[in-house]
């Protein structure tokens, strides 16, 4: 069996974590809870502990890790796009 490229912490979770640096067009593998032989394509590439989406993201929704609400996406964000301060409005700064 491959190994895992990334890490989905929490099966609410909408964003999966690079455990290594992976280039845009490569199709990874999402390993962790709720994301049983889970698979996405990158749009961007993603950099080592950088986010990424793992489904479509409607702007204004909020967005989860750890199981918990982290954010609000400024913009859609396409399965597989880099989720970072470009597209994700933190929920820590005020």
């Amino acid at each position: 069996m491959p190994v895992a490229m990334a890490l989905q912490l929490h099966p609410r979770d909408d964003v999966a974590t690079a455990l290594r640096a992976l280039p845009a067009g490569q199709t990874v593998r999402v390993q962790g809870p709720g994301a049983l032989e889970n698979s996405v394509l990158l749009r961007d590439p993603i950099g080592l502990c950088h986010k990424f989406a793992l489904h479509a993201i409607a702007r204004g929704a909020l967005v989860h890790k750890y199981g918990e609400a982290i954010g609000q996406a400024t913009r859609d964000i396409r399965a597989g796009e880099h989720v970072h301060t470009h597209n994700l409005k933190s929920r820590r700064a005020a």
